[in-house]
């Protein structure tokens, strides 16, 4: 089975068969970019990492040219950063113990275009391979226009499938910007179930961000523990890391768009805000 780019990588630690890596996945994440996957899909790595019966896949959807490069990689041009980044992406599945990892090598400016068709077709493929039981998607308030246009087409694939062949949990998570505004009846709280380095050993695998200007090594392990701490004033911390995120499965459910889905959670952000404010501050 082929993709829509000559250029995909489809990889498999210790030489295994990639596409039978796939349709073993039981956890399976989607990002734009390399390093996406182990941020925002962290949860479902973990979770797979000391359990051999569950199995994680990662899927990167673009080729990673263009990305922001200073230090050693300041000089670096946009073809070698394409193959450090699917380099660094393999190193990080033979570290993670992945299934498999699948770099679909779409430019970026492509998947923002409207027209989608081709990225939503290789998704299909992929969707109808590994069928995972969990998936982990961006989600649609982050901040990144690739990130939301790569959200758009994985939506749209799910909604060609079957019901049957949908996952049973679809969750939104974060990336650049954090879910922890989300109202408690509406945000996700996933715990991160692995050694205490592992997430932080991941992300060194991608020099070509570390080293070239981007600590996403620090960041995410920070915004891990702030997560695993800050959820309630009220009640001792239950888990050292966790990765907040939303329940996307309404998506697919009732087709609505991502406005729809957002505008009610806005509205009890709001709502609940301004009532706490209420209730304490003096009459104006």
């Amino acid at each position: 089975m082929k993709f829509s780019q000559p250029s995909a990588d489809l990889y498999a630690p210790g030489g295994k068969d990639p596409w039978a890596g796939l349709s073993s996945t039981t956890h399976l994440g989607i990002g734009a970019h390399a390093d996406d996957l182990e941020i925002l899909a962290f949860p479902g790595i973990a979770a797979c990492f000391q359990h051999p019966k569950n199995r994680f896949s990662g899927i990167v959807v673009t080729d990673g040219a263009g990305a922001p490069r200073s230090g050693p990689f300041a000089q670096t041009s946009d073809v070698e950063l394409i193959q450090l980044r699917r380099a660094e992406q393999r190193r990080a599945a033979d570290l993670g113990h992945y299934a498999s990892v699948i770099q679909l090598a779409h430019p970026s400016p492509a998947v923002r275009q409207s027209d989608r068709s081709a990225v939503i077709g290789d998704l299909v493929k992929i969707f109808e391979a590994a069928q995972p039981q969990t998936l982990y998607l961006h989600n649609p308030a982050d901040r990144h226009e690739t990130h939301i246009a790569v959200l758009l087409a994985c939506i749209e694939a799910l909604r060609q499938l079957p019901e049957s062949s949908r996952p049973k949990e679809i969750y939104g998570c974060e990336v650049w910007g954090d879910l922890d505004w989300v109202p408690s009846s509406h945000v996700v709280r996933l715990p991160c179930p692995a050694p205490e380095t592992l997430g932080t050993s991941l992300l060194d695998c991608f020099q070509s961000q570390i080293a070239g200007g981007k600590r996403y090594d620090r960041a995410a392990l920070g915004r891990r523990y702030a997560q695993a701490t800050f959820g309630n004033p009220n009640q001792p911390d239950s888990e050292q890391e966790i990765v907040l995120a939303l329940d996307l499965r309404p998506l697919l459910d009732t087709n609505l768009s991502l406005q729809n889905f957002l505008a009610p959670i806005f509205d009890l952000f709001r709502t609940q805000t301004l009532a706490r404010i209420d209730k304490l501050a003096p009459s104006q």
